[in-house]
């Protein structure tokens, strides 16, 4: 199988010529894959368009691929996007690689009311920044035509607010119905998921009175790390993108 690597400069290719591939994806292809001339490549810019073809050229600052087929994807709709929780330890960057290999189409860092790690001051954009990294090398694991954008930093007030624009699914062990329920109307869906100690109850009266639905997945409780990929998985055979 062709290994998949983003060139988010990527605007346009035709079949017979040649995309070029430059920087540390470069590297990556001449001295990590160790690819060689004439070796199959796929080749994204994360919004929809992916070329194939064969090396036609090797080296770490400059690769070539000679185009044997362009691919245009339309973006999902409606879109699942995933406000996850800011957790300790490695949890919540556990959840954005695992929804974004299983299709998740934008994810939201929340700063919940029991996170206990914190985006502040220095760490607030390497935050970011390193969710950023870590969606962009799952859509490569996955081979994803669409790259998921990471937002900036949200509070519970800025979620609640996108309630006017989403269907807003709050997972919470305690709600009375479960997420198979759910019947899509169109809109853009939003599953929010609280961090290790749950949702402060506070937090789920903002959400609710701005129009969120509270959903359970089945009767046991998932860790924040493995919640939001289940419901996206559920929420993906519903919407019958698998």
């Amino acid at each position: 199988m062709a290994n998949f690597y983003l060139v988010e400069e990527l605007a346009d290719a035709t079949v017979g010529g040649l995309v070029t591939v430059a920087g540390p994806e470069a590297k990556h292809i001449a001295t990590v894959s160790r690819t060689r001339v004439g070796e199959p490549l796929l080749v994204g810019n994360g919004r929809g368009l992916v070329v194939s073809g064969v090396a036609e050229s090797v080296a770490p600052a400059s690769v070539e691929v000679r185009v044997d087929e362009v691919r245009r994807a339309d973006a999902a709709s409606p879109a699942i996007r995933l406000a996850q929780a800011l957790a300790k330890g490695d949890r919540d960057e556990l959840a954005i690689q695992a929804a974004t290999e299983l299709g998740v189409d934008g994810v939201i860092p929340w700063q919940a009311e029991r996170s206990v790690s914190r985006w502040a001051g220095p760490k607030l954009e390497k935050g970011r920044e390193r969710w950023a990294t870590i969606v962009r090398e799952a859509v490569k694991q996955s081979m994803r035509p669409w790259a998921p954008e990471v937002a900036q930093l949200a509070s519970t007030k800025q979620l609640s607010e996108l309630a006017a624009t989403h269907r807003v699914l709050v997972l919470e062990p305690t709600a009375q119905h479960p997420i198979t329920s759910i019947t899509p109307d169109g809109r853009d869906l939003l599953l929010v998921v609280g961090p290790e100690g749950g949702i402060a109850p506070a937090e789920l009266d903002q959400l609710q009175a701005a129009g969120a639905e509270l959903v359970r997945l089945g009767d046991s409780v998932l860790r924040t790390s493995t919640a939001g990929p289940a419901a996206i998985a559920v929420l993906s055979a519903a919407l019958r993108r698998w």
